[in-house]
């Protein structure tokens, strides 16, 4: 019965004679066994079952039918697997192993067409060069997080050199490609700061045994956090305003979800925005000549240094 019931969660669908006959015994006993399976899934369940077991005229045959609510649809299981494939979040092995989960539990009903289009992108994936397993190391730091635990850890900074660093892990983000643990860290001259860390940058991660607590109005919030940061580079809560020169201001928005826009003249935008870190130059400086950095002071300045720096380079190069 365990054996059959099996078969049916994984979507196969059941003849009464061929099982009979596979397992060498008559077919009321299998009968038997198909309501009995019935029985239990109609026990376990309240008001709401989420499954049972019925027949198939069509195909003389016995399915798990399973509610909508419990399935993923055909529709849901492709866009996330998509999602997951256009994120390069894990390395190839993980990758797969998520996606092959993903997919068991769509609903059997044209399963295969979901299978065969996603057969053809995971054939071509390019994982990140690093190349390392990520679920563990996600879920251990979470463990931490939950238990308000402090952790020690080696890390590889952009440069190569290796630290021990000890922080205070508050929140998991991702972006960019890659994972990211939000902690609290003693530094020596600013005190206790937000210091972004690469996972997959971190090594021999282990709790120290020290517990810590944050008072209700220092919580860090990480889905404000997340609206605020750039590239997850480190710095501080700085309000930046800009002037954009284009048609459509919609992807100012998206990018930056603390931005509010008024449009002063056909095309042109007067945008302030919230933005945590240093991350924010990159992208200004990636919008061209569609922007104009306005303030805060400092960050106008480097901004037209880089300019001028990017302008010299190209007449050297021209």
């Amino acid at each position: 019965m365990l054996d059959i019931f099996e078969r049916l969660n994984r979507g196969e669908v059941l003849n009464k004679r061929e099982l009979a006959k596979a397992y060498g015994v008559g077919e009321k006993t299998i009968q038997r066994d198909f309501d009995g399976i019935r029985n239990y899934l109609a026990d376990k369940q309240t008001s709401r079952p989420d499954a049972t077991v019925q027949y198939d005229r069509a195909a003389n045959a016995y399915r798990l039918s399973r509610f909508e609510r419990e399935w993923l649809t055909n529709q849901e299981a492709l866009a996330l697997c998509k999602i997951l494939l256009e994120s390069r979040a894990l390395p190839k092995a993980e990758m797969k192993q998520l996606i092959d989960k993903i997919l068991t539990q769509a609903s059997p009903n044209d399963r295969k067409i979901v299978e065969d289009i996603i057969r053809s992108e995971y054939a071509v994936y390019v994982p990140l060069q690093h190349g390392k397993p990520l679920l563990a190391a996600l879920w251990n730091l979470s463990l931490a997080i939950s238990r308000h635990r402090e952790i020690r850890f080696l890390y590889t900074r952009k440069d190569g050199t290796t630290h021990w660093r000890e922080a205070k892990p508050l929140s998991i983000l991702f972006s960019e490609f890659y994972f990211y643990v939000i902690a609290l860290y003693e530094d020596v001259d600013e005190g206790e700061v937000y210091r972004t860390y690469r996972i997959d940058r971190i090594k021999e991660l282990k709790e120290t045994g020290n517990s810590f607590s944050i008072p209700y109005s220092g919580k860090f919030h990480d889905g404000e956090f997340r609206k605020r940061v750039q590239f997850m580079y480190n710095g501080k809560l700085q309000k930046i305003r800009f002037r954009f020169f284009g048609i459509s201001i919609e992807h100012v928005l998206d990018r930056l979800p603390t931005a509010s826009a008024k449009e002063i003249s056909k095309g042109v935008y007067d945008v302030t925005a919230e933005v945590y870190g240093d991350g924010i130059l990159i992208w200004l400086l990636s919008q061209g000549s569609q922007v104009e950095v306005l303030e805060p002071s400092e960050l106008r300045k480097e901004w037209l240094q880089e300019i001028n720096r990017m302008k010299e380079t190209h007449c050297k190069l021209d």
